[in-house]
Parts: structure tokens; C-alpha cells; sequence
């Protein structure tokens, strides 16, 4: 059943992630060459500022690219786009001014890529709005820069037009907006680790698969049940091999019953190939359906009762991090193999 699933609409917001991706290693080089290049203090310190959470911000992107786990290639267009940016950037025909006025450009484009994503993830599932939940705090600082920039770019161009200084005013003006800002997205910009812990991206696994129950159960339409349980088969195979190659074996030492996590890992995924096969809207299916939610389900709560007590007792956060990196390269690698072997089976 998954390899008949129409991912178009999933597909599409895969792509666009990817242009997010290659946009926001766009930014970070050109703010590292602005660096560089600015003789001003006070400017250098503030794009020193958008550097550091650009950087942190590609981590948040690769983040809810593994979480939302369709993978997929950046636009033609978009490549075309980061080349024709990099070689303007690298060449002596615009002023410092004129760059930045590009950068800022793509720091709308950024941000209001951001938005359109988490607009249209309410639309098409709300699986995918809790994939992509970490974006909305990129979101939010990308909003921010653009206001920075815009106070960056007064200076340079006053200075660029006139030889003379502008009023000193512009900065106090961006802060207030910048402070605004902050205030209507609250603690969801705050973030003060460059990178989630293992018990953060598991969590959010588990969630995502409860909202993919939920939608499954709930939905009366074939097509629409067949989507969710294709994302959903999905999942649960990357998350379960995921962690029978990460977490497990770092918690064998200090867990008596891991044995047991994998025997209940290896029942969800063959209940997974069980139902495959299966109408959507057979009885059959609704109730293999419910036998694999309880399954996932009592899996989910020894792992969080259990296992996520052990790793906070037994493990540094940097270890945590750690694991966390290994966890999303082994998902990310899972999903393009899956996502290979799907077309091959299509062609």
C-alpha cells in the first residue's frame, strides 16, 4: 500500500525544506564574508550576533527535515539561485551596501518560506506540523534579522551616498522591533544549547506517531487514511532502526530489560508489513490498526518511564547531544535509502 501513497503535497514541502536548507548555508557564508569585509564595530558585532544563530539554525533545519522524514532534492532553480548569489558575493562588483541588500533579500525569502511551510503543514496533516514545530523558532529569529538588516543597511547606505553618519536613532528603532518580536514569540526563540538532546528528538517521534494514530482512526476517506499510514509506516521503520542502532546499545550497560525494548521494536515493525498489504477501509485494517497503536503505544511509555530516566541519570548532556547527532544521521541515511528504494520499485 505505501508505494501506491500520493505524497505530492508531502514531496512539495520536502522540496521546499531542502531550498531552506541550501538557503540558510547561503546566509551563514555571506554573513561570515560581511564579517570580513566591515570595518564597523558595531555592525560586526551584530552580524557576529545573526551568524551564531544562522549556524544554530541550520542545526534547527536539519532537525525538522529528519523529523518530517520525506526526503528530497532542492529546486533547480534554487541551486541556480545559491550560485548566481555566491559568485556575486565573491566578486568585486558590489559594494558592501549592495550586498547586504541582497543578503536581506534572501532573509525574506527565508523567513517567509518558514511561514509558508508551517501554513500549508496545517492544511495537508498535523503530523507534519508536529515534525516541523522546531522551524517556528528560525522563523521567528529570521524575522528579527530582517529588521536588524534593515538598520544595518541605513547605515551603509547614508554613509555609501553622503560620506556622512545617520542618525543614531536607526538602532534604538530596530532594537524596540526586535524586542517586539521577541515578546509575541516568547520562549520559543529562546534557545540555549546548539543542539537537542536524544530524549528531545525521541520525544518528538513519539508525538508525531500519536497525531499519525489519531488521524488514521479518525479519518473516513481511503485515500486519505492511506496517506497517513504510508508517512506513518514510514516513521516507525526509520525510528525503530534508528534506535536499535544508537539508543540501544548505549543503554545495554545500565538497562536490565533492553532486551525486551528490542523484542517490542522488531513486534511494531512486523505488525507494520502485516497491515501493509491491507485495504484502508477493511475492518481488518482499523483493527490491526488498533493492535499496533497499543503495541507503539506500551513501547512509548516503558521508553519514556524507563529509558529517559536512565539517559538524564547516566549521561551528560553532551553525550545526550551526542546521541542525538548520531540518532538523526542514522534517520536521515534510513530515509534516503528508503526514499531510493520507493522509486526504484515505482520505475
Amino acid at each position: 500500500m505505501v508505494s501506491t501513497v500520493d505524497d505530492t503535497k508531502r514531496l512539495a514541502i520536502a522540496t521546499k525544506l531542502a531550498d531552506m536548507k541550501a538557503l540558510q548555508n547561503l546566509l551563514i557564508s555571506n554573513e561570515e564574508k560581511f564579517i570580513q569585509d566591515c570595518t564597523d564595530d558595531e555592525i560586526r558585532k551584530r552580524l557576529q550576533d545573526m551568524l551564531e544563530d544562522d549556524r544554530k539554525n541550520l542545526g534547527v533545519l536539519d532537525t525538522a527535515i529528519v523529523q518530517y522524514g520525506v526526503q528530497s532534492e532542492l529546486k533547480e532553480t534554487t541551486q541556480k539561485l545559491v550560485e548566481e548569489v555566491e559568485k556575486l558575493m565573491e566578486g568585486s562588483e558590489l559594494t558592501l551596501f549592495e550586498k547586504v541588500f541582497e543578503h536581506e533579500l534572501l532573509k525574506h525569502k527565508q523567513t517567509m518560506t518558514g511561514l509558508l511551510i508551517h501554513k500549508a503543514a496545517q492544511v495537508v496533516g498535523a503530523d507534519i506540523e508536529a515534525a516541523i514545530a522546531p522551524l517556528n523558532a528560525a522563523n521567528f529569529e529570521n524575522r528579527a534579522h530582517q529588521e536588524q538588516l534593515k538598520g544595518i543597511l541605513e547605515i551603509l547606505g547614508v554613509r555609501e551616498l553622503t560620506g556622512q553618519e545617520p542618525y543614531q536613532g536607526l538602532w534604538g528603532r530596530v532594537q524596540d522591533a526586535v524586542a517586539a518580536l521577541s515578546g509575541v514569540a516568547g520562549s520559543v526563540i529562546t534557545r540555549t544549547d546548539d543542539e537537542m538532546s536524544i530524549r528531545d528528538l525521541l520525544r518528538m517521534d513519539h508525538t508525531k506517531a500519536d497525531t499519525l494514530f489519531a488521524e488514521i482512526l479518525g479519518a473516513d476517506e481511503p485515500q486519505k487514511i492511506a496517506e497517513y499510514f504510508g508517512q506513518l509506516y514510514k516513521d516507525l521503520k526509520v525510528h525503530g532502526t534508528a534506535e536499535e542502532q544508537v539508543l540501544y546499545p548505549a543503554i545495554r550497560p545500565y538497562y536490565e530489560h533492553t532486551q525486551e525494548i528490542y523484542e517490542q521494536t522488531d513486534e511494531v515493525m512486523e505488525m507494520l508489513d502485516e497491515i501493509k498489504p491491507l485495504e484502508p477501509a477493511s475492518s481488518e485494517f482499523k483493527a490491526k490498526m488498533e493492535q499496533l497503536r497499543t503495541a507503539t503505544r506500551n513501547h512509548i511509555n516503558q521508553e519514556e518511564k524507563d529509558i529517559f530516566t536512565l539517559i538524564r541519570d547516566n549521561f551528560s548532556d553532551e553525550q545526550q547531544e551526542q546521541m542525538a547527532t548520531e540518532f538523526k544521521t542514522v534517520k536521515s541515511q534510513l530515509q534516503k535509502q528508503m526514499a531510493d528504494s520507493n522509486s526504484v520499485t515505482a520505475n
